[in-house]
Protein backbone atom coordinates (compact mmCIF):
# COMPACT_ATOMS: atom_id res chain seq x y z
CA UNK A 1 0.00 0.00 0.00
CA UNK A 2 1.36 3.24 -1.15
CA UNK A 3 1.15 6.17 1.87
CA UNK A 4 0.37 9.97 0.88
CA UNK A 5 3.28 12.32 0.92
CA UNK A 6 3.41 13.22 5.20
CA UNK A 7 2.47 16.78 4.09
CA UNK A 8 -0.50 16.02 1.31
CA UNK A 9 -4.25 17.82 1.75
CA UNK A 10 -5.39 14.43 2.37
CA UNK A 11 -2.66 13.57 4.82
CA UNK A 12 -3.70 16.56 6.90
CA UNK A 13 -7.81 16.10 7.14
CA UNK A 14 -7.27 12.42 8.48
CA UNK A 15 -4.85 13.50 11.02
CA UNK A 16 -7.03 15.94 12.01
CA UNK A 17 -10.11 13.46 11.35
CA UNK A 18 -8.20 11.62 14.17
CA UNK A 19 -8.29 14.35 16.78
CA UNK A 20 -11.54 15.10 16.57
CA UNK A 21 -12.31 11.10 16.87
CA UNK A 22 -10.38 12.37 20.58
CA UNK A 23 -14.17 13.62 21.27
CA UNK A 24 -16.00 10.56 20.93
CA UNK A 25 -14.38 9.27 24.17
CA UNK A 26 -14.20 12.66 25.91
CA UNK A 27 -17.03 13.14 28.38
CA UNK A 28 -18.40 15.87 29.82
CA UNK A 29 -16.89 15.95 32.97
CA UNK A 30 -19.02 18.19 34.97
CA UNK A 31 -22.04 15.63 35.13
CA UNK A 32 -19.44 13.16 37.07
CA UNK A 33 -20.33 15.77 40.13
CA UNK A 34 -23.33 15.02 40.56
CA UNK A 35 -23.08 10.98 40.08
CA UNK A 36 -23.26 10.47 36.39
CA UNK A 37 -21.60 7.63 35.79
CA UNK A 38 -21.42 7.52 32.30
CA UNK A 39 -21.49 11.37 31.10
CA UNK A 40 -22.35 11.96 27.04
CA UNK A 41 -19.15 12.46 25.37
CA UNK A 42 -18.56 15.87 23.78
CA UNK A 43 -19.34 14.76 20.47
CA UNK A 44 -22.84 13.54 21.45
CA UNK A 45 -23.31 16.83 23.34
CA UNK A 46 -21.91 18.92 19.94
CA UNK A 47 -24.50 17.00 17.24
CA UNK A 48 -27.42 17.93 19.61
CA UNK A 49 -26.24 21.65 19.22
CA UNK A 50 -25.49 21.75 15.87
CA UNK A 51 -29.36 20.20 15.19
CA UNK A 52 -30.45 22.92 18.08
CA UNK A 53 -29.09 25.84 16.79
CA UNK A 54 -30.20 25.34 12.90
CA UNK A 55 -33.65 25.11 14.49
CA UNK A 56 -33.08 27.99 16.53
CA UNK A 57 -31.32 30.52 13.83
CA UNK A 58 -34.58 29.30 11.79
CA UNK A 59 -36.62 31.06 14.25
CA UNK A 60 -35.11 33.46 14.78
CA UNK A 61 -34.02 34.10 11.31
CA UNK A 62 -30.57 33.54 11.04
CA UNK A 63 -29.04 31.29 8.75
CA UNK A 64 -29.87 27.44 9.97
CA UNK A 65 -26.88 25.84 8.26
CA UNK A 66 -24.22 28.47 9.53
CA UNK A 67 -25.58 28.38 12.71
CA UNK A 68 -25.10 24.57 13.15
CA UNK A 69 -21.46 24.94 11.51
CA UNK A 70 -20.54 26.86 14.55
CA UNK A 71 -21.97 24.60 17.20
CA UNK A 72 -20.66 21.33 15.38
CA UNK A 73 -17.21 23.30 16.05
CA UNK A 74 -18.02 25.10 19.06
CA UNK A 75 -16.12 22.45 21.45
CA UNK A 76 -13.34 21.00 19.18
CA UNK A 77 -10.54 22.43 21.07
CA UNK A 78 -11.66 20.65 24.00
CA UNK A 79 -9.51 17.69 22.28
CA UNK A 80 -6.47 19.78 23.67
CA UNK A 81 -7.97 20.90 27.15
CA UNK A 82 -10.51 18.39 27.96
CA UNK A 83 -14.07 19.47 28.97
CA UNK A 84 -12.84 21.70 32.39
CA UNK A 85 -15.91 21.76 34.34
CA UNK A 86 -17.27 24.80 35.70
CA UNK A 87 -15.52 24.53 39.44
CA UNK A 88 -12.12 24.20 37.96
CA UNK A 89 -12.62 27.71 36.08
CA UNK A 90 -12.10 30.21 39.03
CA UNK A 91 -8.45 27.98 39.11
CA UNK A 92 -7.82 28.32 35.80
CA UNK A 93 -6.58 30.87 33.10
CA UNK A 94 -10.02 30.41 30.56
CA UNK A 95 -8.44 28.30 27.31
CA UNK A 96 -8.36 30.85 24.05
CA UNK A 97 -9.97 28.43 21.72
CA UNK A 98 -9.31 30.48 18.71
CA UNK A 99 -5.48 30.08 19.18
CA UNK A 100 -6.22 26.65 20.22
CA UNK A 101 -7.85 25.85 17.20
CA UNK A 102 -5.30 27.95 14.97
CA UNK A 103 -2.83 25.30 16.55
CA UNK A 104 -5.37 22.39 15.66
CA UNK A 105 -5.76 23.03 11.63
CA UNK A 106 -2.14 23.54 11.27
CA UNK A 107 -2.01 20.26 9.17
CA UNK A 108 -5.32 20.76 7.20
CA UNK A 109 -5.37 22.07 3.47
CA UNK A 110 -5.92 26.08 3.72
CA UNK A 111 -9.55 26.21 2.50
CA UNK A 112 -10.53 23.55 5.39
CA UNK A 113 -7.98 25.39 7.67
CA UNK A 114 -9.81 28.63 7.25
CA UNK A 115 -13.18 26.94 7.02
CA UNK A 116 -12.86 25.66 10.82
CA UNK A 117 -10.72 28.71 12.11
CA UNK A 118 -13.57 30.95 10.87
CA UNK A 119 -16.32 29.18 12.73
CA UNK A 120 -14.79 28.92 15.73
CA UNK A 121 -13.93 33.02 15.33
CA UNK A 122 -17.40 33.81 15.17
CA UNK A 123 -18.87 31.43 17.54
CA UNK A 124 -16.13 33.09 20.15
CA UNK A 125 -16.76 36.55 18.64
CA UNK A 126 -20.76 36.59 19.51
CA UNK A 127 -21.09 39.10 16.99
CA UNK A 128 -23.84 37.19 14.79
CA UNK A 129 -27.14 36.19 15.03
CA UNK A 130 -25.62 32.58 13.86
CA UNK A 131 -23.05 32.95 17.00
CA UNK A 132 -25.67 33.56 19.53
CA UNK A 133 -28.15 31.03 18.19
CA UNK A 134 -25.47 28.38 18.23
CA UNK A 135 -24.12 29.74 22.10
CA UNK A 136 -27.88 29.05 23.30
CA UNK A 137 -28.04 25.78 21.33
CA UNK A 138 -25.23 25.03 23.62
CA UNK A 139 -26.81 26.28 26.82
CA UNK A 140 -30.34 24.77 25.89
CA UNK A 141 -28.46 21.06 25.28
CA UNK A 142 -26.81 21.51 28.67
CA UNK A 143 -30.55 22.41 30.21
CA UNK A 144 -31.99 19.40 28.20
CA UNK A 145 -29.77 16.88 28.60
CA UNK A 146 -29.53 17.93 32.52
CA UNK A 147 -34.00 17.19 32.27
CA UNK A 148 -33.19 13.98 30.98
CA UNK A 149 -30.88 12.75 33.56
CA UNK A 150 -33.44 14.21 36.39
CA UNK A 151 -35.84 12.06 34.80
CA UNK A 152 -33.52 8.59 34.73
CA UNK A 153 -33.38 9.21 38.74
CA UNK A 154 -30.33 11.20 38.41
CA UNK A 155 -30.37 14.29 41.78
CA UNK A 156 -28.18 17.51 41.56
CA UNK A 157 -28.45 18.68 38.24
CA UNK A 158 -31.29 21.68 38.97
CA UNK A 159 -28.25 24.01 38.87
CA UNK A 160 -27.55 23.29 35.49
CA UNK A 161 -30.66 23.75 34.49
CA UNK A 162 -31.27 27.09 36.07
CA UNK A 163 -27.66 28.56 34.69
CA UNK A 164 -28.09 26.84 31.33
CA UNK A 165 -31.68 28.67 31.25
CA UNK A 166 -30.68 32.26 32.55
CA UNK A 167 -27.86 32.32 29.56
CA UNK A 168 -30.39 32.16 27.02
CA UNK A 169 -30.78 35.10 24.88
CA UNK A 170 -32.90 34.22 21.93
CA UNK A 171 -36.44 34.55 22.28
CA UNK A 172 -36.81 31.21 20.80
CA UNK A 173 -34.02 29.40 22.50
CA UNK A 174 -35.92 30.31 25.68
CA UNK A 175 -39.40 29.35 24.55
CA UNK A 176 -37.84 25.37 23.87
CA UNK A 177 -36.29 25.43 27.21
CA UNK A 178 -39.74 26.60 28.66
CA UNK A 179 -41.37 24.03 26.72
CA UNK A 180 -38.51 21.58 27.54
CA UNK A 181 -39.20 21.94 31.34
CA UNK A 182 -42.71 21.02 31.07
CA UNK A 183 -42.63 18.08 28.20
CA UNK A 184 -41.80 14.55 29.29
CA UNK A 185 -38.53 13.47 27.88
CA UNK A 186 -40.43 10.65 26.09
CA UNK A 187 -43.42 11.99 24.71
CA UNK A 188 -41.92 12.17 21.04
CA UNK A 189 -42.24 8.33 21.85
Amino acid sequence: MTAPHEDSPATGVATFAYEMGVLKRLRRAGWWHVGVRDPESVAEHSLRVAQLAGLIAAEEGADPARAAYLGLWHDSQETRVTDIPHSARPYLAKPDNVTISRDQVKPLPDASAKTVLDAVTEFEAQETLEARCARDADKLECLIQAIEYRHNGQQGVQDWIDSSRAALTTTFAARVADAALHTDPLQWR
